[in-house]
């Protein structure tokens, strides 16, 4: 191997390292990152009867919504051929990020990208939001 070509790889491997150092590792290491409130407040918002989905330390800047279906595929993707990362049952209480527009589900084309614990989509025509509109992706 040249001079050369290992001078490229190492510089190369300092600018990966560099960028490794700058960047956090985990979501939800930036302080102002919405995700932060759902490993603290995930378990406080939900069974809390008449009080169900208003936590007081809940983060302004997500939505809320309750699912409506008897039970809800979370998917990878805003369409029905994403990846089903959980199900949600009816009345669960959910944290929503924003909204996009993807696949039809009879009649109506918007997603919500949720924040639960794991990131996933969730279809619109199943979910009610409480309050405020999802900002848009």
């Amino acid at each position: 191997m040249s001079l050369r070509s290992r001078l490229s790889i190492a510089v190369a491997a300092g600018a990966l390292a560099v960028t490794a150092l700058a960047t956090p590792a985990v979501a939800g290491d930036d302080p102002g990152d919405p995700r932060d409130d759902w490993g603290q407040n995930q378990g406080q918002n939900q069974g809390q009867g008449q009080n169900q989905g208003q936590g007081q330390d809940h983060n302004p800047r997500l939505s809320r919504g309750v699912v409506t279906a008897s039970s809800l595929a979370l998917r990878s993707a805003p369409n029905r051929g994403g990846q089903i990362i959980r199900w949600a049952d009816r009345g669960e209480v959910v944290s929503i990020f924003c909204r996009t527009k993807g696949q039809s589900v009879q009649g109506n084309r918007q997603w919500y990208l949720l924040t639960d614990g794991t990131w996933a989509w969730g279809s619109a025509r199943y979910i009610r939001t409480i309050g405020t509109a999802p900002r848009w992706c």
